[in-house]
């Protein structure tokens, strides 16, 4: 029996025949009573229907019910779009009588074809038979697209000597860049909090989390995340002090979602930190963090397993920061390979090799420029992605 469950939430997940495997591919979140909500969406131009309604409804700042979709984006599909958007969160306002514009859609999938909400409707009492205190594994594998593992991550704090849960599920393999990606992510937790207090907190760990992983670079238009909080176990957030707690706890749960998206990005066979230390601002760090992160030739140096320090040397000075060559240390875990200006040799590059063929490691760059340090987390870039992606739609 899994442990992931929260107070007074339900989760479920079927199979509705929108994806052509036949897996599941529909889910549904419901919480016993209304629960103060927050999201954070995706900053594409391109919005899917799901988005464009979310961000309206989430104003209110009052969830009781998520559904959820995966095999289509219902995006790019005009008037009839936001229609079926709508429809959906009707079906679901009316299986569990509860107010329409208490229900929050989301979808994931192949963009511009319409959204077959007839296989829904059929689907949805099925969906709330399997609500379950501890069913977001189902609802896990319901959303997952070119993923090939469920995510779900549970974490407990205290707040007042009262025990509170923080759970949360998200999904994504590829098009996947920081300011969100094509990803879903909702988060149910059972401490009271009000909205000022959720949104600050949803965007602070965004931001330490989803904004800040790269698989190819792309964003897309479907990306959403929720946080749906109940206050059912009697966890009150009361002061800053409570709110720095929780604050922790959700960091936690996003960033470990984070990293598992990347590990399980399309083709990947690493996960990688990219660390960058001794910057003289914060922004100088993340610029040549994302710019390392994200360069193909470092990516794919890290699938053959390639020591080619000059690669990771190359994109960070492209980045668009002043520095110092010179005075630049790189590392591969706790290996220095180049360090004032040229390579330490070719028994350290023995040593490095063999750190790439470890499925996690970290490249540390430092700069030697000022105090401040930041970290992105990337993977490589393999043959299998792109065989992934040449067919996806079909």
């Amino acid at each position: 029996m899994n442990t992931f469950q929260c107070i007074g939430f339900q989760a479920s997940g079927v199979a509705a025949g929108l994806k052509k495997n036949g897996r599941n591919d529909l889910g549904l979140i419901v919480s016993q009573v209304p629960a103060t909500a927050a999201g954070v969406f995706t900053q594409n131009r391109v919005q899917a229907a799901p988005v464009v309604l979310d961000r309206e409804r989430i104003k209110t700042g009052v969830c009781q019910a998520v559904l959820v979709n995966s095999g289509n984006a219902n995006c790019c599909t005009g008037e009839q779009g936001m229609r079926d958007a709508m429809e959906m969160a009707r079906l679901a306002s009316t299986a569990l009588n509860i107010p329409e514009e208490s229900v929050l859609v989301a979808s994931t999938g192949v963009i511009g074809q319409p959204l077959p909400v007839d296989k829904i409707q059929k689907a949805l009492p099925s969906l709330l038979q399997s609500l379950r205190p501890d069913g977001f594994l189902m609802l896990a594998e319901a959303i997952m697209t070119t993923d090939t593992v469920p995510k779900v991550v549970s974490r407990k704090g205290t707040l007042d000597d009262k025990v509170f849960t923080v759970t949360g599920t998200a999904k994504g393999a590829g098009m996947i860049a920081p300011n969100m990606a094509t990803m879903l992510c909702f988060v149910c937790t059972d401490v009271g909090a009000n909205v000022d207090q959720l949104r600050h907190c949803l965007y602070t760990s965004v931001q330490q989390s989803f904004n800040r992983i790269t698989i190819d670079g792309d964003t897309s238009t479907n990306d959403t995340a929720l946080i749906l909080a109940n206050g059912l176990s009697g966890a009150i957030i009361q002061n800053p002090a409570n709110l720095a707690v929780f604050q922790d706890i959700l960091n936690d749960v996003l960033v470990t979602l984070a990293k598992m998206l990347v590990k399980d990005g399309e083709g990947a066979t690493k996960l990688v930190e990219v660390c960058v230390r001794g910057a003289a601002t914060d922004r100088d760090a993340r610029k040549i963090a994302d710019t390392v992160a994200g360069s193909n030739l470092v990516k794919t140096a890290i699938f053959g397993e390639d020591a080619n320090w000059g690669r990771i040397l190359a994109a960070a000075g492209r980045a668009g920061v002043a520095f110092e060559p010179e005075r630049m240390d790189i590392y591969f875990n706790d290996v220095l390979m180049f360090s004032q200006g040229s390579s330490q040799g070719a028994a350290v590059e023995d040593e490095v090799t063999k750190v790439l063929k470890l499925s996690e490691f970290v490249i540390t760059i430092d700069l030697h420029s000022g105090d401040c340090q930041t970290s992105v987390w990337t993977c490589d870039f393999s043959v299998e992605y792109v065989r992934i992606n040449a067919d996806y739609r079909s």
